[in-house]
């Protein structure tokens, strides 16, 4: 990108720290944005990205450091004052109110009214204004719920300009956008650079930060580890290296070859309307990918292995034995383990400590008297060391670890019930490159220990490092199945798209 305008800053942190219960999660930390600039934030999950801009946008105070608004100090009281400064955010995780119409989303808290009724004409008007301004024709009375994700993205953006925003805050906006909808979200924050705003744009997919960004700050561990003013020549691996101060060459394990036995079978899987007819046996220890375009059925199939969906055909064979696999219940009992997309909504139980998520899937092997005693409590901690999981104290809710630290937590607590298969969908997805490396090697260990793992991702890299073969799904059925190490991205989307024949063999 373009350097950045050399003009007054519109916001700036000076030397900003955070503790929280005598733990420094920021240590004199400063950034600017200015008018026209989009100003990059990366750096591993836990690294103090969130913490800052928090502070920015009024939800935190600063333990010590300052803000300035226009070269004027500031001190935010809470988020409504940050706002009525000009300071927008978007977050990763959308606060709409899916009962809301779009234009109510918009004008939430500042509707037009006259004589303590409504203006529904002058607030649909409004609604369009916002939308237009941004090139988009969304029927403001349409239900916030019923919108795409990325179409809840640009109500979102509607929202911060109809707030008079300058400074627009962006929280990992493209994470779960198709490729299609990055890039006319990249248009737009092109677009609002140019009308004079600024944006912070924090993201772990690296090759939209160098695509979108003029400057890049990175931290590591509270503190900032580099700055870069000019991204002339930087690559993807070098802010990769600058984020987890090491290299990242072997980011995927060495593949061991798989047994010679199959031992899990899935035939003739009909979901009405989602997946049809499809086919595939699996060997112990083996990586298995299922890749496609938004839509081909990938998740679905998924959810039909593990009882989350009903089936209208087909059977599901484990070591040998047929499976109903009716329920998430009896599936997990027949072997077979799912660790959703979602793992914030159904992953984990968010208000639950740490431990009760990592033992709550083998719950029956403690039993009633003894939870919360010993022998859970060290299945808990054996858990935490074995995988590398960052906590302060078992107890803690699991909502206060990092991304990548939560995805750790959804994955070891099936250790204790060691199921046959384990499917994960979309296991990277939000997480940064350190912490995606340290989840390839987790589950190659669940591998080399006996499990299937079936990995269902949009990245078609990671499939093609990560697995043994990986299946193209489209418009429900299993377009082909390919050997990992032979492929490439390329091979994986002409059968996506359906321009290449099925190679291989389920």
């Amino acid at each position: 990108m373009s350097a950045a305008t050399p003009a007054a800053p519109l916001v700036e942190m000076e030397s900003i720290s955070k503790d929280f219960a005598g733990v420094r999660a920021l240590d004199g930390v400063s950034l600017s944005v200015r008018p026209g600039e989009v100003h990059g934030l990366i750096g591993e999950n836990g690294a103090g990205k969130s913490t800052l801009v928090r502070i920015l946008d009024g939800v935190l105070r600063p333990s010590a450091g300052q803000l300035r608004r226009r070269g004027a100090a500031v001190a935010w009281r809470g988020p409504g004052e940050a706002q009525r400064h000009g300071i927008a955010m978007i977050h990763q995780e959308l606060h709409g109110v899916g009962e809301l119409s779009v234009a109510e989303n918009i004008l939430l808290g500042r509707e037009p009214s006259r004589g303590g009724f409504l203006r529904r004409e002058a607030m649909a008007a409004t609604a369009r204004d916002c939308l237009a301004s941004i090139g988009c024709d969304l029927d403001p009375w349409r239900p916030f719920r019923s919108l795409s994700l990325a179409e809840q993205q640009m109500v979102e953006i509607a929202k911060a300009l109809s707030q008079q925003a300058e400074v627009l805050i962006m929280d990992e906006p493209t994470a779960v956008l198709t490729q299609r909808e990055v890039g006319v979200l990249l248009s737009l924050i092109g677009d609002l650079r140019r009308r004079g705003m600024g944006i912070i744009y924090i993201s772990h997919i690296l090759g939209d930060v160098l695509a979108v960004c003029d400057r890049v700050t990175v931290l590591r561990d509270g503190v900032v580890v580099r700055r870069l003013d000019d991204l002339s020549g930087v690559t993807e691996a070098d802010l990769a290296n600058e984020m987890v101060g090491r290299a990242l060459s072997d980011q995927f394990p060495p593949r061991a070859a798989p047994g010679a036995g199959v031992v899990f079978e899935a035939r003739g899987i009909v979901v009405p309307g989602r997946v049809d007819d499809v086919s595939f046996a699996l060997r112990e220890g083996e990586i298995f990918g299922l890749a496609g375009l938004i839509g081909a059925g990938r998740t679905e199939l998924g959810e039909a292995l593990a009882g989350l969906r009903r089936r209208r055909a087909g059977s599901i064979v484990v070591r040998g034995r047929p499976c109903r696999s009716g329920s998430p219940g009896e599936a997990i009992r027949e072997g077979i383990a799912y660790v959703s997309e979602d793992r914030r909504g159904t992953g984990l139980v968010l208000g639950m400590g740490i431990r009760e998520n990592l033992t709550l899937a083998a719950l029956r092997q403690f039993g009633r008297v003894v939870v919360g005693g010993a022998a859970e409590r060290a299945a808990a901690a054996r858990q935490v060391r074995d995988f590398g999981i960052r906590v302060g104290r078992l107890d803690d809710d699991v909502a206060t670890l990092s991304g990548g630290n939560q995805q750790k937590v959804a994955l070891a607590k099936w250790l204790e019930v060691r199921p046959a298969v384990i499917i994960l969908d979309e296991p990277t997805r939000g997480i940064d490159i350190g912490a995606k490396a340290e989840i390839y090697r987790l589950i190659h260990r669940l591998a080399a220990e006996g499990l299937i793992v079936i990995v269902i991702s949009s990245e078609m890299n990671e499939l093609l490092g990560l697995c043994h073969r990986i299946g193209v799904m489209r418009a429900g059925r299993l377009a082909g199945v390919v050997e990992a190490a032979a492929a490439s991205d390329r091979d994986l989307m002409r059968l996506a798209a359906g321009v290449a024949s099925t190679e291989g063999t389920p």
